[in-house]
């Protein structure tokens, strides 16, 4: 990058990993971009030749600033009207291709994550997906390594226990996403049912600024009846696939204008989780790619 000075440079070298840090602590885009632009304010005032690793130093201020706003979140979902879903990535195709990201960045994770506590899902995002050393880990979170490898060790228990049961090949997604589609296209309730686990969970998102369900709704049964009430109004829409957090999804447009991002969550072959957000200030980062990167 001629005539760029090394500061601006080391800074757009990282500049997905940081959003990706920054979104997988806080599940928001809007808050990852803040605080991307308040790392840089951080970084052009740091001297360059105190640096051994400006990897690691970025992904340092990333980390601190992004628990800061972590906290503030947290106190801004107690009032958020309905369940509070992550806002939705349309993501670049390399992401699906990392199996390991694709599945930190699924909307299914992402929920696992906000049952953590701020620093327990700031190490564990750290450690597991990033691969960030405990030591630097420490300097981020102001723990000792010590600390740090128990909170790791009781965030991975945590994790493990309400994480997907498996990972969907590409190819499963896909067949499971097409088979759910056709039976919503076809208004086939019967299709719907055989495609939804008997435990499926359906959650909506409209942040009290458009209708969605309220509260979580649960069984196979329940979820079809209230997808079979909206079928009418998706007659009347687009009903695209794209790619959404790493993985297969629905768009729902009106007049080339996105009103639902439909997030699935596959075990086994069939839809475990569907996760619908509306709320449309969190639906613009639908309209370009974002990279995301470790």
């Amino acid at each position: 990058m001629a005539g760029t000075d090394p500061a601006t440079e080391a800074f757009v070298a990282h500049r997905s990993l940081l959003f990706t840090v920054a979104y997988e602590m806080l599940g928001s885009a809007a808050d990852a971009e803040d605080v991307l632009q308040e790392t840089w304010l951080r970084w052009v005032g740091v001297d360059l030749d105190t640096v051994q690793s400006p990897r690691a130093f970025l992904v340092r201020i990333t980390t601190r600033l992004a628990l800061t706003r972590l906290r503030t979140l947290g106190r801004r979902k107690e009032t958020y009207v309905g369940p509070w879903l992550p806002e939705p990535l349309l993501t670049t195709p390399d992401v699906a291709e990392d199996v390991e990201l694709a599945e930190s960045v699924s909307m299914a994770m992402m929920l696992v994550l906000e049952t953590l506590a701020p620093t327990e899902r700031a190490v564990f995002v750290l450690r597991e997906v990033f691969d960030v050393e405990y030591d630097d880990i420490a300097d981020a979170v102001d723990k000792t390594p010590a600390a740090v490898r128990q909170i790791a060790h009781r965030a991975r228990a945590h994790v493990a226990a309400r994480r997907p049961r498996g990972t969907p090949s590409a190819a499963e997604a896909r067949g499971a996403l097409d088979a759910f589609r056709q039976a919503v296209d076809t208004g086939d309730l019967q299709g719907l049912l055989d495609i939804l686990a008997p435990d499926v969970v359906l959650l909506g998102d409209g942040g009290g600024i458009v209708q969605a369900v309220r509260v979580p709704v649960v069984g196979a049964d329940k979820v079809a009846a209230v997808l079979a009430m909206g079928l009418s109004r998706m007659a009347e829409a687009s009903l695209l696939p794209a790619q959404v957090n790493g993985y297969p999804a629905l768009v729902l447009q009106f007049d080339g204008e996105v009103d639902t991002v439909l997030a699935l969550r596959i075990d086994d072959g069939l839809v475990t989780g569907l996760y619908a957000v509306r709320n449309p200030e969190k639906l613009s980062h639908m309209q370009q790619e974002t990279a995301l990167r470790r």
